[in-house]
């Protein structure tokens, strides 16, 4: 089994990290500095308090016979379009694009071909420090596990072998039944989220600013009772406690998260890193609702 990272960031770098340690034939596409020092290091990762290199092949190229079982997108929104064209004439069948977007997957298929996209999202996040070593991790699975589904809804032969690959890695996942709507309600959560980041004063102590708590607590409501009146359901079922949890404990469960652990590095270490893309995403999202609502 062939797999191939294209995007050597965070989410790219554990994926390979992973895959690898659990056997698999890994590389990792990378460019431009990141490129250079894998090239000369290899991809280090921290583990237990240990740094470690995975046993990985890096490429600064992708030839169009260079087939793999699998490709995983592992790029931001605002770099997904340049990825997809230049994936298009290489010969591997699946592309996993493991992107925040709202776009139509037909676009994407319009660009690589039709059935080569299985939608996906990681669950994971940390960070490279600035000795260009790893330090990331898989997020709960009772929050985010990795999540999948072709754009049909249907099973399939290579949602088995991906989720074989997954559970062979250690890598908790799901199966859901429509990804666009489980994307939209990620993007449902997650907006409001870094936008609460924006808008603070002290971005790193967000959550002690009960004004923010309180207004993205709002947002968070506002957002899920919209898509629930839209779809019908919201994807996973979970999503529902931001409809029905009282305003005040949901401040107070954001305050605490935002001050935890979790938050700094999963939630506030994204949210810093990547302004541009989240504010790309919350455009699109509030675009999908006006337009919705129109």
């Amino acid at each position: 089994m062939r797999i191939l990272i294209y995007g050597a960031g965070v989410i790219g770098s554990l994926y390979a990290a992973l895959f690898a340690e659990a056997g698999y034939d890994t590389s990792i596409y990378a460019r431009g500095k990141r490129l250079e020092f894998l090239k000369k290091n290899g991809l280090l990762y921290k583990k237990k308090q240990n740094i470690k290199r995975a046993e990985i092949t890096i490429l600064g190229e992708l030839p169009d016979n260079d087939i793999y079982d699998f490709i995983l997108l592992t790029v931001r929104e605002n770099q997904l379009y340049e990825a997809l064209s230049e994936l298009k004439n290489n010969k591997s069948d699946t592309i996993v694009t493991m992107v925040n977007s709202l776009d139509s997957y037909k676009k994407w298929e319009d660009i690589v071909g039709t059935g080569r996209i299985l939608p996906a999202f990681p669950g994971a996040g940390g960070s490279i420090n600035d000795d260009g070593i790893l330090d990331a991790s898989l997020t709960p699975r009772i929050i985010q596990p990795t999540t999948f589904a072709e754009i049909s809804g249907n099973k399939s032969e290579r949602t088995k072998q991906f989720s074989k690959i997954l559970k062979c890695a250690h890598v908790p996942y799901q199966e859901v039944k429509d990804m666009h709507i489980w994307q939209l309600c990620h993007l449902a959560m997650v907006v409001p989220i870094a936008d609460a980041y924006y808008e603070a004063d002290c971005p790193e102590r967000a959550g002690m600013d009960w004004k923010i708590m309180k207004k993205t607590a709002k947002r968070l409501k506002r957002n899920f009772n919209f898509l629930r009146k839209q779809s019908g359901r919201l994807s996973p079922g979970k999503m529902n406690f931001f409809c029905f949890l009282p305003l005040s404990i949901l401040a107070i469960m954001l305050a605490i998260t935002f001050e935890s652990s979790f938050g700094d590095k999963f939630m506030y270490q994204h949210a810093m890193k990547a302004p541009d893309e989240m504010r790309e995403l919350h455009k699109q999202f509030y675009d999908y609702v006006k337009r919705r609502k129109a």
